[in-house]
């Protein structure tokens, strides 16, 4: 099995987000690794559950009905300055960020965004002290280092681009899983990508060749019509 775990495997993340369609796909993402999600797509009311201070991390969207993100943020650093923020929205200007964080957000994403990527940084914001070997994946004879980037195989070292390095990480989470094409889409290359694509296969046949060893099988199995899993005695 894949050794990252938080030291909580329940910790509370609360999600304000009006467009379901991402709220879903944050939420089912963030409880595949262990988190317990409540999701609510009103600012009103995500601000008042937010006040409650039941949660360990709140991921909110600056454009709501009721309340906007901001606002929500206001009041809820008015009583606690600690716990992560992180700011979700289709603004990317310069300016905008640096309002988001001076108003007291621990972190921002911009949509589109690849799942992958919003997992990393809310496993970073709930990081433990102690916890570094939390960013070291292993599988088998695969490790992989988040921190570092690097990925290596019985102790040698694989060149991997940095979409490569994040299906492999995706893939090491769920060791033994059979994972949809979809699943990995989500994933790695975000929610808005074209589902008609075939990015995803094209990229588990680059995986398979640089993680290939002569007389060895493929690390990655192809279950036709159904997915792709990583073996567990990788």
């Amino acid at each position: 099995m894949a050794s990252l775990r938080l030291a909580s495997l329940r910790m509370r993340v609360l999600v304000v987000e009006d467009e379901r369609a991402i709220a879903d796909f944050v939420g089912r993402g963030l409880e595949s690794e262990g988190f317990a999600v409540t999701c609510v797509h009103d600012g009103t009311d995500g601000e008042a559950l937010a006040l409650t201070g039941r949660f360990d991390l709140l991921i909110i969207d600056l454009m709501l009905p009721g309340r906007t993100g901001m606002e929500i943020l206001d009041s809820f650093r008015k009583m606690d300055s600690v716990t992560p923020v992180i700011l979700l929205t289709a603004k990317a200007d310069i300016p905008d960020r640096v309002a988001g964080l001076d108003g007291g957000a621990s972190d921002y994403m911009t949509k589109p965004f690849a799942f992958e990527e919003l997992a990393a940084r809310v496993r970073a914001h709930l990081r433990q002290p102690g916890q570094e070997t939390a960013t070291i994946l292993k599988v088998g004879g695969l490790e992989l280092n988040l921190l570092r980037r690097t990925v290596s195989r019985d102790g040698d070292p694989i060149n991997l681009s940095a979409r490569e390095f994040e299906l492999l990480s995706f893939l090491m989470r769920h060791p033994g899983q059979v994972l949809s094409r979809e699943q990995l889409l989500n994933g790695v290359w975000g929610y808005d990508y074209d589902p008609g694509t075939n990015v995803v296969g094209v990229y588990i046949a680059y995986l398979r060749r640089k993680l290939a060893v002569e007389g060895a099988d493929d690390l990655i199995e192809t279950l036709r019509s159904v997915g792709y899993r990583l073996r567990e005695e990788a």
